[in-house]
């Protein structure tokens, strides 16, 4: 059973931004990049739960839908066709909390591997 339930989401569309504020009071505003990059799909995590396809080229992409799932969840759907895996709401939460790491991990690792992150 989750630990974390939201409160409220919002989608701002034009800013590419996912607020999600949780009982507990915790507020998170989530790049849409973000979510894209670190989607709980098994087509980016590859069963393991970490990163194993690098996922680049996003810097654009919006959620043009989300789909609740239960008491549990939501389904994202990004305007690039990508819409598998579920966002549960500890990992949303986690998400949230560790962001700055996350987000600073992952454009390190891009630019120890040369890759640009703005192309595909």
């Amino acid at each position: 059973m989750a630990s974390y339930h939201p409160a409220k989401i919002i989608l701002h569309q034009s800013s590419r931004i996912l607020e999600i504020e949780f009982n507990n009071g915790d507020l998170f505003k989530l790049p849409c990049e973000y979510l894209r990059v670190f989607s709980p799909s098994a087509e980016v995590r590859a069963h393991t739960g970490e990163v194993s396809i690098w996922i680049t080229g996003k810097e654009q992409v919006n959620i043009k839908k989300i789909q609740p799932i239960g008491q549990y969840a939501i389904k994202l759907f990004f305007d690039d066709g990508h819409n598998s895996g579920l966002f549960d709401w500890d990992m949303l939460h986690t998400l949230g909390k560790d962001y700055e790491k996350k987000w600073q991990h992952y454009l390190t690792k891009c630019e120890s591997m040369g890759v640009d992150r703005n192309s595909g």
